[in-house]
């Protein structure tokens, strides 16, 4: 093991923490195809946040060629030169689906391809990225072995070790949580669960194969799906009721087993996608996966309905619709986090836009670049660009700045203010989920 090279493949929320912690320990190259990715991070900044710059200058190596040395450090690079002296390979490239919500496995099959080319006798492959059951073996395999032409388990072995990082959480970091791996044999899996053991102090369970692995990871987000799908659905019913979902919930919560979800809208590149993987696995075998898709059709309806609530309230309030001026706060996919990927917010601005509103949107986290690139949409850069009184605000995500929002500051006097996420105190929001 100490003469053991890591290249990660994907420099994002995930391999990036986990290149910092590997570095700590051995020689490490983090490959990225983006080169703004790459200037940054060998300026030691880190746009995602998921890392400090101080975490980064501690073992970023940038000084001599990584080929000639043996070192333990970082070193960042978007050549293939620089990964072919390595002999463990993680890939951690994002797994999305396409607008039908069918599985994308394009940045999984180039980064197979990237790692078939440097490919040697004795190496070993782990990925990270969420898949489907049996896509390690069944889909990268393949292009490994057509690309590198060796053969698997007698030249080259597989791993499979699902990531766990929940974005903006400075809590449950990479090492805090317990991680789990597999191998393509006895042997290799015992090697691979070793080598997480060296920086995953929360410890490790080693599964009895792949298949098991990539099930338990694209579980845990359809598990979470499926609940957070059930109080939206009681968050409607509720509201029919004139009840507060949340005083519900509280009251319900007073018993031992009871599962604290929230409603909200549910977006992002895990809970969002997730379910799709097993879902498309399922009917491939030719299994109508109901519950899971029903709960995916549910949350999906969310910003729109959030959207079309906040209409029948301003038109109680006797508010003209046309024209009117909405304010939509965050258009992140969670709160205290820059990552806009599949964000759900988006859902309720596209709605209230139907219904010929001028939708404003202002969010301190997101990137003013980023989101005009992924969704078309200026936004303010900051609370005192506003110019004008808003007839309606829809608090979207909880940034913890939104608490000390001056709301009476922005809003006409009749306006209406939707928390979605119920931060606010109770009886400040005309209504929330």
């Amino acid at each position: 093991m100490s003469k053991t090279k890591i290249a990660i493949i994907g420099l994002g929320y995930v391999g990036l923490p986990l290149a910092v912690e590997f570095a700590k320990k051995f020689q490490v190259v983090g490959f990225d195809i983006n080169e703004q990715r790459i200037k940054e991070l060998r300026d030691n900044k880190d746009v995602t946040l998921e890392t400090t710059s101080e975490e980064l200058e501690s073992v970023n190596v940038s000084s001599y060629d990584v080929l000639e040395s043996e070192s333990m450090g970082l070193w960042i690079s978007n050549q293939l030169k620089d990964i072919e002296a390595c002999n463990f390979y993680v890939v951690t490239v994002p797994t999305p689906v396409d607008k039908n919500h069918r599985p994308d496995l394009t940045p999984l099959y180039k980064a197979s391809e990237t790692v078939g080319k440097v490919l040697s006798k004795g190496d070993i492959v782990v990925y990270e990225s969420t898949v489907f059951p049996g896509a390690t073996e069944d889909e990268c395999r393949p292009i490994l072995e057509e690309f590198s032409n060796l053969t698997f388990n007698k030249d080259f072995y597989l791993g499979y070790s699902p990531e766990r990082i929940n974005p903006g959480d400075k809590e449950h970091t990479v090492t805090k949580i317990l991680k789990v791996t597999s191998g393509s044999t006895p042997e290799i899996a015992k090697i691979v669960d070793d080598l997480y053991k060296t920086i995953i102090v929360a410890g490790t369970h080693l599964a009895p194969c792949i298949k098991v692995a990539e099930a338990a990871k694209v579980i845990e987000n359809s598990q979470r799906d499926v609940n957070i799908a059930f109080v939206n659905e009681l968050s409607k019913i509720f509201r029919l009721m004139d009840i507060d979902t949340n005083d519900v919930l509280e009251a319900a919560g007073t018993k031992w087993n009871f599962l604290p979800f929230r409603p909200g809208l549910v977006g992002g590149h895990c809970i969002g996608v997730d379910p799709y993987y097993l879902a498309h696995k399922a009917m491939e075998l030719g299994y109508n996966p109901e519950i899971i898709l029903s709960g995916r059709r549910l949350n999906d309806s969310m910003g729109p309905y959030v959207a079309q609530e906040t209409i029948k309230l301003m038109i109680k309030k006797g508010m003209r619709i046309h024209s009117s001026n909405v304010l939509v706060l965050g258009i992140t996919f969670k709160e205290d986090c820059p990552d806009i990927r599949n964000s759900r917010a988006i859902d309720i601005i596209e709605e209230l836009k139907s219904y010929s509103v001028n939708v404003d949107v202002y969010d301190p986290w997101a990137s003013k670049e980023e989101v005009q690139h992924e969704y078309g949409i200026g936004l303010i850069g900051d609370e005192k660009e506003f110019d004008k009184k808003y007839d309606g605000v829809v608090l979207a995500v909880s940034h913890k700045e939104f608490l000390s929002f001056d709301f009476k500051k922005h809003v006409n006097s009749d306006s209406v203010l939707f928390d979605v996420k119920s931060i606010l105190a109770k009886g400040m929001a005309d209504s929330r989920l």
